[in-house]
């Protein structure tokens, strides 16, 4: 007869998997991907290192999982937000300041999660990760536009633009230095998540429109002509 694994043998394998996830995760939130070593990662887990790779054939197999595990949570936040009460403004505004304050409190991991140099299979993950905030955000501004409580726009590009404002204003290389702040980066959070609510409810007037327009198309005539 074939050997088939129990119910429970399943479980404590699961079990044992998701350890090592945890225990990459917290070594990778104080050392990111680069400097944390399976070795480190095994005694957090309490198991040789051999078993580490038992469940995970690459060290990129594993810091993939932990990518995809911690963005799942941090994406789950924001839908959790945005799928409450009220207008779409203010679980804009609620959703891009959790995620803010979340990314402050925990700057080494949202850098390593974000933007740290990584193999490509991480950095598909991250993209996945990106996209699926990006979704948030687009169904909130969607429903903003047909609520009538934000101006017609590219809907798509506009919360692309969110999570871009998110990731260059929280950490990034122009990023202001959280650690600085004497609130603890408070201030910036609510800075970031007024300027993404800001941008997309805001409404540039027909002039300055049809000024940008012309500069545009003078520039291009210019370097047409070079």
């Amino acid at each position: 007869m074939a050997y088939r694994r129990t119910d429970e043998i399943t479980s404590r394998l699961a079990e044992k998997r998701g350890e090592i996830i945890e225990a990459a995760r917290r070594i990778v939130a104080e050392r990111g991907f680069r400097e944390a070593q399976i070795a480190a990662i095994a005694t957090a887990a309490g198991v040789a290192t051999g078993t580490v790779y038992r469940y995970f054939p690459s060290k990129a197999d594993l810091f993939t999982e932990v990518l995809a595990a911690t963005s799942e949570r941090e994406v789950t936040v924001a839908a959790s937000i945005a799928a409450t009460e009220g207008s779409a403004a203010q679980r804009l505004a609620d959703a891009a300041h959790a995620f803010a304050s979340r990314a402050v409190r925990g700057r080494r991991l949202a850098y390593a999660l974000i933007a740290e140099p990584v193999d490509p299979e991480i950095d598909k993950a991250r993209l996945d990760y990106r996209r699926a905030l990006g979704r948030v955000f687009e169904g909130l501004i969607e429903e903003g536009v047909r609520r009538g409580e934000f101006p017609r726009q590219n809907v798509a590009a506009s919360a692309a633009c969110v999570v871009g404002a998110l990731i260059e204003g929280l950490v990034s290389p122009l990023a202001p230095d959280a650690d600085r702040i004497e609130d603890g980066g408070a201030t910036l959070a609510e800075a970031i998540a007024t300027f993404c609510v800001r941008a997309v409810a805001g409404q540039a007037s027909h002039e300055a429109r049809s000024s940008a327009t012309t500069k545009v198309a003078m520039l291009g005539d210019a370097v047409g002509r070079r």
